[in-house]
């Protein structure tokens, strides 16, 4: 993942994960190691409404867009929607309830 993907100021909110190189349509940027939250806070990602995961790592840093590029799934990997060209950041759908506090 390291070599796809770096940290950097984002234009949307804080930080944010950039591609370091074009990553193609359906292709893996990564997987958030299984870290169990029952509660909800910052960078912590719901796959359903009862399995929550504290997010580490550089994958923390994908923020919310209404039009997203990469998406995770169930098992926990994080991977495109769509090619994602260098410099372009990684965006996931949050959903409708999420704002910016």
């Amino acid at each position: 993942m390291i070599k796809k993907v770096y940290v950097d100021e984002s234009k949307i909110h804080g930080k944010g994960l950039f591609a370091k190189k074009i990553i193609k349509q359906g292709e893996t940027i990564g997987r958030i190691k299984p870290n169990p939250s029952e509660e909800d806070g910052l960078h912590v990602l719901w796959v359903s409404e009862s399995e929550g995961h504290k997010v580490k790592g550089p994958l923390k840093y994908i923020n919310h867009s209404p039009k997203p590029n990469a998406c995770y799934y169930v098992d926990l990997t994080v991977v495109a929607l769509q090619d994602i060209d260098p410099g372009d950041e990684i965006t996931h759908n949050y959903g409708e309830d999420w704002q910016v506090e």
